[in-house]
């Protein structure tokens, strides 16, 4: 059988983290192996998947099923929750709870050394452009205008719940971004946008 055969047949094919049967999909936790093995990939819904990879917002509800799934035996389900708990515990409406979970859990010395080195692969990384929410930004992206923007030098207002698609992150600078709106190429700070989908 292949890894992703094995996974499914492990997980019954429902979601590893919530136990959610639409959208599912192998996903190996970074850094990936070359040649990942079952224990080393999770079976994730498309909401889970979606928050493991910084694509959706987290949703402090959704992810209470953590509460279960944080206790499994499985390698990569035990990283996959311990990094969730840990980006929950950061926000502000998070909730005391992930962090309190989180401390709970006792991962083997190897497992997590493999959970902690998402952590350590990002603080010694350029900086990143985040979003208002944090959820990190790249070239290419859409983002949604939180508040309106008065554009110095081109006579009219961005206003909240524009989008702007296919934006660039500003080199050198985590907190600016360019993108076009009533097409004129503007600079917007990171904190005044939310990336859509």
């Amino acid at each position: 059988m292949s890894v992703e055969q094995d996974v499914r047949a492990r997980a019954q094919d429902l979601c590893a983290l919530c136990g959610g049967a639409q959208g599912l999909s192998v996903v190996v936790p970074a850094p990936e192996p070359e040649a990942p093995e079952a224990d080393q990939a999770v079976l994730l819904c498309e909401t889970c998947a979606g928050q493991v990879s910084g694509a959706a917002d987290l949703d402090p509800h959704h992810l209470l099923c953590l509460h279960e799934s944080a206790w499994s035996q499985v390698p990569a389900v035990q990283v996959t929750a311990w990094r969730l708990l840990g980006k929950l515990a950061a926000q502000a409406d998070g909730g005391g709870w992930a962090q309190d979970l989180r401390e709970q859990l006792y991962l083997e010395p190897e497992v997590l050394a493999w959970a902690q080195a998402e952590t350590v692969e990002e603080a010694t990384s350029d900086a990143q452009h985040r979003d208002s929410n944090g959820a990190v930004l790249v070239s290419g992206d859409t983002v949604t205008l939180i508040k309106d923007l008065p554009v110095k030098g081109a006579g009219f207002t961005a206003k909240r719940g524009t989008a702007v698609r296919n934006i660039s992150p500003v080199p050198d600078n985590p907190e600016q971004i360019s993108g076009r709106v009533n097409d004129q190429q503007i600079i917007i700070l990171t904190k005044f946008v939310k990336k859509s989908g």
